[in-house]
């Protein structure tokens, strides 16, 4: 038996207006689109993709993370070259730096709908 990762899904009110956000920051080609759902992938590769999924009640997690709130159930990582330029690249495409950031070489954002993302140098 094979298995294999083929897509990482995101909840979100607008899943065309998300998916045009990481289109731009990652650089990946649409696929599929409707106003309920929307599938990215990379340019080279048909898998793992990316997708985005009409959850009209969606809420973003807390960070960092308190009992009783809206806890994160999972993020994406991101490898960057330039740590600097990457994030300020994402918040011109809609993106927010958090406050709380632990570490010193990776940045964490929220992407336009709330979900939190890291932006990491090789080796972070």
């Amino acid at each position: 038996m094979t298995t294999t990762l083929a897509a990482y899904v995101l909840g979100t009110p607008d899943p065309p207006a998300l998916a045009d956000f990481y289109r731009a920051l990652l650089g990946w080609e649409e696929v599929e689109h409707s106003p309920e759902w929307v599938r990215l992938r990379p340019l080279e590769s048909e898998r793992p993709g990316l997708s985005f999924q009409l959850e009209p009640d969606h809420m973003p997690p807390t960070w960092p993370q308190r009992p009783g709130t809206q806890q994160m159930q999972a993020h994406l990582d991101i490898q960057v070259d330039d740590l600097e330029a990457e994030t300020e690249r994402a918040r011109a495409l809609g993106a927010t730096v958090e406050e709380h950031q632990p570490l010193r070489h990776v940045r964490i954002l929220r992407d336009p709908h709330g979900h939190l993302l890291c932006l990491f140098l090789p080796g972070a």
